[in-house]
């Protein structure tokens, strides 16, 4: 009996690890055809300072001159207001680029 437990535990464990890698290989698929932005925003006139940050975003939900809102890639919803307007760039993100 002890060598008939020992074999389902073998055989769970290769379920579970094949299932894992699975979805792995499906997370790879879909992120080929997610476009992904790169969001640098300024909080002065000049780029390159300790104040510029930097996300990677899933999508973007509003850009105008004074208000940019979007998703960055943890689902967390981001969002700046300027009322003397605001200073960034969106470019678009290959994962192979250099932050």
């Amino acid at each position: 009996m002890k060598w008939l437990n020992k074999i389902k535990n073998i055989l769970i464990s290769v379920f579970l690890w094949s299932v894992d890698i699975a979805k792995r290989i499906g997370y790879w698929i879909q992120s080929l055809f997610l476009t992904r932005y790169k969001v640098t925003v300024s909080f002065n006139k000049e780029w390159g300072d300790a104040d510029d940050r930097s996300y990677i975003t899933k999508k973007i939900l509003v850009q105008k001159e004074k208000h940019l809102k979007f998703k960055d890639e943890d689902g967390k919803i981001v969002e700046y207001r300027s009322a003397a307007g605001l200073n960034y760039i969106i470019e678009d993100y290959e994962y192979g680029e250099d932050e």
